[in-house]
């Protein structure tokens, strides 16, 4: 899924990236080494993205932060953002080192000068990283990238076995206006899952021409917001926080709704397990494929280039994407996630290409619609103020 930035953003960004000089060479804004250590590294993230160590997420029985504190001597502290737009708040701040940001996040960070073009050559594992994730759409410019991949995943189509029959296999269940699961039904709470619908009616309504959930002229943002409004009346919680939803799920309160694999890790080790299932439909679901990136006044810029190359290398990808549920981003990833959660690869579709054809990433949408149409898609403030009243 690519995109081209609007005019304006690319010459934000560029401008504020102050880049120049020839593909594949370092350019002047950009450190050409990476020191010692500051002794300190402050992150915003996803929650179960920052476990252990002096100021990480404390889950008994993980931890891999330890292990890069001692070996960078950077002790970490983590502010845990429970949306995309709390973590693009937390990043204007000038507090942070840096992010684990989100499609719907980075190019608004980008643009707004908050993070930094980074220097891959002092990323050595970055090397192996799986070629399907970089140089995207939501995390690079001009073919200067913003960043390293953390992991990858969709979101899935969830329900309770015991309750919703029979089994889905579409979207559609989630937006029938005549649904017995009115009252029950969940969806995540914010503007990019728009998209959501969008994917849906890429297949239910040719006629639209939707190509790319991210890219919505008047007509196909109008179809969209339609379809969400219907889908308003059937909504009792909408969501962002995974154990409220995983409890929703317990109690039947929830029994049909969007979901992320972490959430269903929760679910199967709740006593007794939630009787739940999840899948990708047959129309495709959105995801997430989310970027580490490095504040443009990082205080600490040693250690998070040191964190960067921790965070993608075997055994600390390893460690974060088995614990989360979403694939490791490259195969030496895998082959240290194997070690404990046999098939946790083939599970989560890690080196399966094919899979992700129809998975399509958050991304940040702008007026130009980058295929031709021109400056006629709807950006993301357009997305915000239509969302604020589909919720009412």
């Amino acid at each position: 899924m690519r995109r081209r930035m609007t005019a304006l953003m690319v010459a934000l960004a560029l401008g504020a990236a102050a880049c120049s000089g020839s593909s594949g060479t370092p350019k002047p804004s950009l450190p050409t080494s990476v020191g010692a250590g500051e002794g300190q590294l402050n992150l915003v993230a996803w929650t179960g993205y920052v476990v252990g160590g002096t100021g990480g997420e404390k889950v008994e029985g993980y931890d891999w932060v330890t292990s890069f504190e001692q070996a960078s001597g950077c002790k970490v502290s983590v502010k845990v953002g429970g949306t995309s737009d709390e973590m693009v708040t937390l990043m204007k701040t000038g507090a942070y080192d840096g992010v684990s940001a989100s499609g719907d996040a980075t190019l608004r960070l980008i643009a707004a000068g908050d993070v930094a073009p980074v220097n891959f050559d002092l990323i050595p594992n970055y090397a192996d990283v799986f070629s399907g994730l970089k140089g995207q759409s939501y995390n690079s410019v001009g073919g200067v990238g913003y960043g390293v991949p953390h992991g990858r995943g969709a979101n899935l189509l969830a329900w309770r076995t015991d309750i919703v029959t029979p089994e889905p296999d579409s979207w559609g269940v989630v937006f029938d206006g005549a649904s017995p699961y009115k009252g029950k039904l969940t969806a995540y709470d914010n503007p990019i899952y728009m998209a959501d619908a969008a994917v849906y009616l890429k297949t239910a309504r040719p006629e639209l021409k939707i190509t790319n959930p991210y890219e919505l002229d008047d007509a196909q943002f109008a179809a969209v917001v339609a379809l969400l409004k219907t889908q308003r009346g059937l909504i009792g919680e909408y969501w962002t926080d995974s154990t409220k939803q995983v409890q929703s799920f317990k109690t039947g309160t929830t029994v049909l709704g969007t979901t992320w694999l972490y959430n269903m890790n929760l679910m199967a080790a709740e006593t007794p397990p939630v009787p739940a299932k999840a899948i990708k439909p047959k129309e495709g679901a959105t995801g997430w494929s989310d970027t580490w990136m490095i504040a443009a006044k990082a205080k600490h810029p040693n250690c998070m280039y040191k964190w960067m190359d921790y965070i993608i290398s075997p055994k600390g990808n390893a460690d974060v994407t088995v614990y989360f549920g979403e694939a490791p981003v490259s195969a030496k990833a895998c082959v240290e996630a194997e070690k404990q959660s046999a098939g946790h690869c083939a599970l989560f579709h890690a080196e399966d290409e094919a899979y992700f054809k129809d998975v399509y990433y958050w991304n940040t949408p702008t007026k130009d619609c980058g295929d031709g149409r021109g400056k006629v898609c709807k950006d993301y403030s357009e997305w915000t103020k239509a969302w604020t009243e589909i919720k009412g």
